[in-house]
């Protein structure tokens, strides 16, 4: 192996396996039907019931780098067992490493105060309460995070903040009891880079009204409880301000790079789990006289699947790496490489695992709708395809730039 894991790494994963094996797979099904009967707005029991257990057998927080929170594993040997979490929708709440209360857990952890840890983090932590976060807005290409138009405007010791959010994962979630929010505070600022600023929202201020829940391809509550979300005229101290203002830019480039990362190593663990399920089922399928996995097309499908998988999860390493040594900022590169790659390859594979399943695949009962939902959600989130491809090509022509 190129990276090889470490003897605690190693002892994790078959622990995270064995508790997949015990706790997640056979619940799956139940946890899709509460998700589907409960609804977006209501706490999934099945969740709540799984997440001690999580707890109790040292599998928790595992995301958390240099902290004394989590297991305090690098980029690197997170990156496996994120891609064992991936294999389930399920997995990563019980084991509170789900998005986007791992980013918001960072950024208090970086930026907050003892207060604000004191109040936010430690529940966050201990997975009694959840957040969210308020970016992307219906009225303005987000994908250009700068035309964010909400704003945070001081008066006295206040800050008056007014916006539309939506695809503001989790606020739905009647747990979810605060919001980072991005907004404004400099809009005539010369660098529009500057212009940001984050502060933190309780949920139950005045003024802050969750509109409606957003269903992601007809799914509400999985992949996410994706909301909209209304802030009018609401008021929160200065002492809520994150890092200070015009700093916003910057967190939030600090926090998504974590989070990108984290998307694919879970997508990785969703297209082998979904490889899994097309060789069984074409293994235990007839067609015109013969096994479908004895046609031509289908093996080509399976190869290619093995193939994409390995040069993804091999390039997501090499991103996990990068961060580790040099740091979130100077591995833009590849951060962006692996936010093209990998939610495509997952696609693929996906779509080629519904066909393979025929009718069913487009049906609920296997899974692969829910997964292609959510490997085509990230071709978007965190930065469409097109952002990155376009950072790609300015760093690979500025290599020239004195030819």
């Amino acid at each position: 192996m190129l990276y090889p894991m470490s003897p605690k790494v190693v002892e994790l994963k078959r622990k995270l396996e064995s508790f997949m094996d015990r706790h997640i797979y056979p619940n799956e099904e139940r946890f899709y039907r509460e998700a589907e009967e409960l609804g977006p707005w209501k706490v999934y029991p099945v969740v709540e019931e799984l997440k001690p257990l999580a707890r109790a057998e040292g599998l928790w927080n595992l995301f958390l780098p240099d902290s004394g929170h989590g297991a305090g594993l690098t980029n690197l040997e997170y990156a496996p067992l994120c891609e064992v979490m991936g294999r389930s929708h399920l997995a990563p709440e019980v084991f509170n490493c789900s998005a986007p209360d791992t980013g918001n857990m960072e950024v208090l952890e970086r930026y907050g105060t003892e207060k604000d840890k004191e109040r936010w983090l430690k529940p966050l932590l201990a997975g009694e309460i959840r957040s969210c976060f308020a970016m992307t807005e219906p009225a303005v290409a987000s994908s250009d995070a700068t035309n964010i138009e909400s704003s945070i405007v001081p008066e006295g010791d206040h800050y008056v903040i007014n916006g539309r959010k939506w695809y503001t994962t989790n606020a739905t979630d009647p747990r979810c009891k605060i919001c980072i929010f991005m907004g404004k505070t400099d809009p005539d600022n010369a660098d529009r880079h500057k212009q940001q600023s984050m502060i933190l929202v309780p949920m139950d201020t005045a003024g802050v009204e969750v509109k409606r829940a957003l269903p992601v391809f007809g799914f509400y509550g999985v992949p996410d409880r994706a909301s909209e979300v209304v802030f009018t005229d609401v008021r929160v101290p200065k002492e809520n301000m994150l890092l200070g203002e015009g700093r916003g830019f910057e967190i939030a480039q600090g926090r998504l790079g974590p989070g990108r990362i984290h998307h694919c190593m879970r997508l990785i663990g969703l297209s082998e789990r979904t490889l899994e399920k097309m060789c069984r089922r074409v293994r235990s399928r007839v067609a015109f006289g013969k096994p479908v996995s004895e046609q031509t097309v289908t093996q080509e499908r399976i190869a290619e699947a093995r193939i994409m998988i390995e040069q993804a999860r091999l390039l997501t390493l090499n991103a996990a790496y990068a961060m580790d040594i040099v740091g979130n900022k100077v591995a833009k590169a590849e951060i962006a490489m692996i936010k093209v790659a990998v939610p495509n390859m997952a696609c693929q594979i996906i779509d080629w695992a519904i066909q393979a399943h025929g009718g069913g695949g487009t049906s609920n009962d296997f899974g692969l709708t829910q997964a292609y939902a959510t490997a085509r959600l990230l071709r978007l989130a965190d930065g469409p395809d097109e952002v990155h491809r376009n950072q790609i090509a300015r760093f690979e022509l500025k290599k020239y730039s004195n030819a």
